[in-house]
């Protein structure tokens, strides 16, 4: 089974560095490591010196790289379920712009570069999977699309597969909409599996983990505060972070002073935060950190004496537990105001909204039966009771 780490982090904070730095780690422990970059400013190719393309390439023994372009995914697989998108899109009469290009609906690109890392992890030929991620709010939206798009596709696919056979020969004239032929639906089927692969894939926590990489420095921290609390509300895994350039205690120089002082409060600030998370301090180096000596760098002064690749069992995630008359659902929200959390209810779904993010967390159908009774939160606890109706 191959473990998977995903880094994320505010834009500038040397997240590239640090997760190449864990792929070279990880291949000189004799690992076969694929690092894997989903930011569409790909520069894999300037840490490692090397040209990459649309397909796996080896950068040295058991490293190998990839950039995915989304684009190329999108062409290459599920082609009948784009057409058919794109003709459902334009016979709805939508006043859409450059509807054959896909891409100009938001989602869209992540989800094939998701689909892509789950098609390399199921083949089975890497150790390590080390991820790459663009910066911190298009992680998030990367991560939440499987769940949201499995949701919505979930309330679609029962009535797609009634239309082909009731409303296919009459769609154009009554709904006027055309509907997708049975090859495109099939193919938005394989498209749910596929999310509902992806879900279990990156909430899996003997394999996925979420790393965050950030620098001390007042805006990065509150960043990293909010991405924390984000991705405990989806009920991601994250079990580390990286601060990175962190300046020498020692030096003599009275300039440095104060920034010395500055960094030392927000890494306390920072290890108060992520409690009994691994907190790895990252030192600014007196040199770039480009090409494979750069990159040893980090692999010598950091990664080489700690257990980076392990499983931590210990971190709390979301939870259901039985009790008298109904079953109680814990989430562990980080860094958030009671005020903050707002809790809704319909008939299939708890639905939490915290800032500008809504999770719908659908209920098993154990608990369709069921509703909230009450709810409180404490110490960064959500507690919701759903008792019998």
């Amino acid at each position: 089974m191959s473990r998977i780490l995903i880094f994320t982090g505010k834009g500038g904070v040397g997240k590239t560095s640090v997760a190449a730095a864990h792929a070279r780690h990880s291949s000189l422990e004799g690992k076969k490591t694929l690092i894997v970059s989903t930011d569409m400013a790909h520069n894999l190719s300037d840490i490692f010196g090397v040209s990459l393309g649309k397909t796996i390439c080896r950068v040295e023994e058991n490293l190998f790289a990839l950039e995915i372009d989304p684009n190329h995914m999108m062409e290459n697989e599920f082609g009948d379920m784009k057409d058919a998108l794109i003709q459902m899109i334009k016979s709805s009469g939508a006043p859409i712009s450059n509807v054959d290009h896909l891409s100009i609906f938001p989602g869209v690109d992540e989800l094939f570069s998701l689909l892509k890392i789950l098609e390399i992890y199921e083949a089975g030929d890497f150790e390590r999977i080390i991820v790459d991620c663009a910066p911190t709010g298009e992680t998030i939206a990367l991560l939440k699309i499987p769940e949201l798009l499995s949701w919505y596709m979930e309330k679609f696919l029962p009535v797609g597969k009634v239309a082909l056979r009731v409303l296919a020969p009459i769609s154009k004239a009554a709904f006027k909409i055309e509907l997708p032929n049975k090859a495109a639906i099939s193919d938005v089927e394989r498209m749910f599996l596929k999310l509902e692969a992806l879900q279990a894939l990156f909430k899996n926590r003997e394999v996925t983990s979420i790393r965050i990489v950030a620098i001390p420095e007042k805006m990065v921290v509150e960043e990293t505060k909010r991405n924390y609390m984000y991705m405990n509300l989806y009920n991601f895994q994250v079990d580390g972070l990286y601060i990175n350039r962190i300046l020498p205690s020692d030096i003599d120089n009275p300039f440095f002073n104060e920034w010395i002082e500055i960094q030392h409060q927000y890494i306390e600030e920072y290890e108060m935060i992520f409690g009994e998370i691994p907190i790895y301090k990252i030192p600014w180096f007196d040199r770039d950190l480009n090409g494979l000596v750069g990159i040893d760098l980090i692999v010598k002064e950091v990664l080489k004496t700690r257990d980076v690749f392990g499983v931590i069992k210990d971190i709390q995630g979301e939870t259901y537990e039985k009790v008298k008359g109904g079953y109680i659902l814990k989430l562990n929200l980080p860094c958030v105001e009671k005020a903050d959390v707002k809790l809704h209810e319909s008939l299939t779904d708890i639905i939490i909204k915290i800032g500008n993010f809504k999770r719908n967390i659908p209920k098993p159908s154990t608990l369709r039966n069921h509703e909230i009774a009450n709810a409180k939160f404490d110490e960064g606890i959500l507690t919701i009771t759903l008792l019998e109706k």
